[in-house]
Formats: C-alpha cells, sequence, structure tokens
C-alpha cells in the first residue's frame, strides 16, 4: 500500500490524570486544577460534609507538576514545571496528588474500549495509542466517531483523534483540536494546517534543538521545510538533518507495531529536599526498597523477567550518573533486584546530596515459569555506599 494510502489514527486521551480526578471531584469542572505533589494534598472532608481541597499558594517543596486541566494551562501551567513556580502563575489552582493507581485503570478501560472497535493497536503509553485503520479507509470519519463514543461509555472520559497518512501527522493532528477533537488530514492539508505549527509541535524535536533552530530563524515546520538541508547538516549532523527534513515535509514511514515489546522496567522519584546517603540512610533505604519491589510488581504484572539491574542518580547540581549489572539469570525477585541495585549503589560517588534516585531492569525476557510474589521488608537492606 501506497504512502497516501495509508490511514493512521492518533488516539490521545485529554487532559488524562487531570480528568480522572474530575470523576471523582466533579464539583472541581471548570476550574484550575493541578496534579502533583504528595499524598498530604489529598482533600479532606469537612464538618458540613463538603471537601477542602488545597492550593498552590498552599504548597511548600520542588515537586513538579504532573498534568494540568485547561483552564489552568491557559494560566501557564503545564506538565514538568515546578510546583512553586506554577504556584507562582496561578496560586489559587487547586492541588491534588497523583493516583496511578486509578489512572492505570482507566488506561486499561479506554484501550479495551477501542480494541473492540479497532484491533491494530499500537501501545504508546497510558494516555495514547496508535491504530493502523487502513482496512477502514473509506469509513476512516464514522470509524473515529464510534471509538470516541465507545471509550466516553467505558471512561466517562474524553479523547482527541487524529487520522492523518502516518504516525507523525496523526499524532500532530490529535493535538490541534483538543479537547473531543477529531481532524482529519491528507498530504494535501500540510502547507495549510501543518507548516504554520511551531517546529516543537512536531514530536522528536525538543527544546534544545528546538532553540538551535530558533537561532538559524527556522521557527515554523513550513521554514523547516523550506531550509536548505546543507544548513541543517551542518548543524544537526546528516542523520537527524534528514530526518528534520522529512518530518518537516510529513514523510514519515514507520508501521503501527502492534506487538512491541518494552526495552526495560523502571521506577524513579524525586525527593522534596535534597537527601544525603549518610545523614539520611534511613529514609533513602525505604524509598530505595519501595522503588526495587514496586519494579519486580511491575515485572510480574507484565509477564516479564530481566537479567540486566540498573540505577539512576541525579545530584543536587542537576548532575545524572547511571550504573548497572548484568545477573547470572533474569529475574522478577524484589530482594534480588534489591541487591543488585545495592552493587550499582557501591560503585558510585555519594558524597554530594541527590534528589532523585531510580532503578531500572533491561535485557527484559518473557520466564519459563512463574515467580513467587516475594516481599522484601523495609528493614532487610539498607542504603549503603
Amino acid at each position: 500500500m501506497n504512502a497516501e494510502a495509508r490511514c493512521i489514527a492518533h488516539v490521545d486521551m485529554d487532559a488524562f490524570y487531570a480528568s480522572v480526578e474530575l470523576l471523582r471531584y466533579p464539583e472541581l469542572r471548570g476550574q484550575p486544577v493541578v496534579i502533583g505533589g504528595r499524598s498530604v494534598h489529598r482533600p479532606t472532608v469537612q464538618q458540613d460534609g463538603s471537601r477542602y481541597f488545597s492550593r498552590l499558594r498552599d504548597y511548600a517543596g520542588r515537586g513538579v507538576v504532573t498534568t494540568s486541566t485547561y483552564e489552568a494551562r491557559a494560566l501557564g501551567v503545564f506538565s514538568a514545571m515546578g510546583i512553586m513556580k506554577a504556584a507562582q502563575l496561578a496560586p489559587d489552582a487547586i492541588l491534588l496528588p497523583a493516583d496511578f493507581d486509578a489512572y492505570r485503570h482507566y488506561s486499561r478501560l479506554f484501550k479495551s474500549a477501542v480494541a473492540g472497535i479497532a484491533p491494530h493497536i499500537e501501545d504508546r503509553g497510558i494516555d495514547e495509542i496508535y491504530i493502523d485503520l487502513n482496512e477502514k479507509l473509506d469509513e476512516m470519519h464514522s470509524l473515529a466517531l464510534r471509538i470516541k463514543q465507545a471509550v466516553r461509555e467505558a471512561t466517562g472520559l474524553s479523547c482527541s483523534i487524529g487520522i492523518a497518512p502516518n504516525k507523525l501527522l496523526a499524532k500532530i493532528c490529535s493535538d490541534l483540536e483538543k479537547p473531543d477533537g477529531l481532524t482529519v488530514l491528507t498530504h494535501a492539508d500540510i502547507p495549510r494546517r501543518i507548516w504554520p505549527l511551531a517546529v516543537r509541535k512536531i514530536n522528536g524535536i525538543g527544546p534544545k534543538a528546538g532553540e538551535k533552530l530558533a537561532a538559524l530563524d527556522i521557527r515554523t515546520i513550513g521554514e523547516l521545510a523550506k531550509a536548505e538541508p546543507s544548513l541543517l547538516q551542518a548543524h544537526f549532523g546528516r542523520s537527524y538533518a534528514g530526518w528534520l527534513h522529512n518530518a518537516a515535509q510529513g514523510i514519515d514511514d514507520r508501521l503501527v507495531m502492534t506487538s512491541s515489546e518494552p526495552k526495560s522496567i523502571s521506577r524513579e522519584t524525586t525527593f522534596e529536599r535534597d537527601l544525603h546517603a549518610r545523614h539520611d540512610r534511613e529514609t533513602l533505604s525505604g524509598i530505595f526498597t519501595t522503588l526495587c519491589t514496586r519494579v519486580a510488581e511491575d515485572l510480574r504484572r507484565k509477564g516479564y523477567v530481566g537479567r540486566t539491574v540498573g540505577i539512576k542518580l541525579r545530584y543536587a547540581d542537576f548532575r545524572t550518573l547511571t550504573r548497572d549489572v548484568t545477573l547470572p539469570a533474569s529475574t522478577a525477585d524484589a530482594a534480588t533486584i534489591r541487591r543488585a541495585a545495592g552493587e550499582c549503589l557501591r560503585r558510585a560517588p555519594l558524597e554530594q546530596r541527590l534528589r532523585l534516585l531510580g532503578v531500572r531492569v533491561s535485557a527484559l525476557s518473557r520466564p519459563n515459569g512463574s515467580h513467587d510474589d516475594d516481599n522484601l521488608s523495609q528493614g532487610e537492606l539498607l542504603f549503603t555506599a
């Protein structure tokens, strides 16, 4: 099938985490709501039965925004922003802690609803998927409406869908008419719909590349499409420059991968304050053990074992360090992962305070047999260098 005949949809849940919270707290609809912070920010029920919600102005710490409602985004609050900075922009916004168990539950519901209509799905994360609609080309608009309705009936939530000849364009399209949008695009629509957009709308152009392009006076996708290949090669190298040129032209030959396997499974956390390996040993020990236990639970839940265990440290000065070790045999056992991660720690300098700690298991495979659920107590192993 030629590129023009391909038909791929990108389904993106609208402000997913925030929307799940609004199902729980419908009285917050229409208000600026920010998801992030700690469990102490959970709403409390007052004597009159009403709920008391924390406000951004009450927050103290260095957590980051997980997501926000569209009303909060209108005030300049976006994901990955520091909560203290967000509080300066929207001090009266409601602050809720993240509840990832709830988000995973609704993620399963939405994907199951879509699979019942269009089974050729590529899972791209908790709140987005690609669908190969090649066999449904003549009825793609009505099919998309059916998908949106099925998602709403299964979850109570809305999604936005972009339909285009390839994955790159479909992802851009799904963001054009949010929330609850449906955008259909052909190659002929690229100059009018895509080229006026900022280059950062292309998935794969990050902040640094965006800044380099802006320095070259390239700010829109159209300007990137017209840029001389030699100019791009001089500043980005041959491979990435070629990708930039193709992306701006709307060229993307990637297939919808319906059975992709993850390369690794990880958990990490950013601390509310910098922690020191010696002075905060007990606190770090508990966090470290919890991360290892959760990675093990994720492995077992997804049906994997892994042979390489690694850690990620981010110091107070924002330097990031990784260490890993390869085991004799694959595992999904929390205690084994904890011991291997501890070996990695012993090869890492721990004189400076830490702001982030992560644990990762890679070199994944499917186990030959089942694994017992081994629980690791908080005091069994300590955070030691």
